[in-house]
């Protein structure tokens, strides 16, 4: 049954692209000096689909979802990946050489 009326129960993300006018620099370059860009309310991000700038409270969340999501891809990808058969064979000492040492089969 879908939910209608009152607050979501979890916020969704809105794809987010770079400002058109300022390229998502924020700032656009004036005759004399850089002016704050009024189409992005000078964050350098847009909706994507529409174009349309963001509130400041919804876009520190929109942000806020982006910057987990990166950091979730970033520690999954630090994580080793698991081992195999054969590269478990290797790694460990198998203590069959001279004083027990590794043993190599050289």
């Amino acid at each position: 049954m879908k939910k209608s009326h009152g607050p979501a129960f979890s916020k969704q993300q809105i794809n987010l692209a770079q400002c058109p006018a300022c390229r998502g620099k924020a700032v656009i370059k004036g005759v004399f000096h850089e002016l704050e860009c009024v189409q992005c309310n000078a964050s350098g991000w847009v909706a994507a689909g529409t174009g349309e700038a963001l509130e400041e409270r919804e876009l520190v969340t929109q942000l806020s979802l982006m910057l987990q999501a990166a950091q979730r891809q970033i520690d999954a990808l630090k994580r080793p990946a698991p081992a195999t058969g054969i590269e478990q064979h290797y790694e460990r000492n198998n203590r069959l050489g001279a004083g027990g040492s590794n043993y190599t089969g050289d």
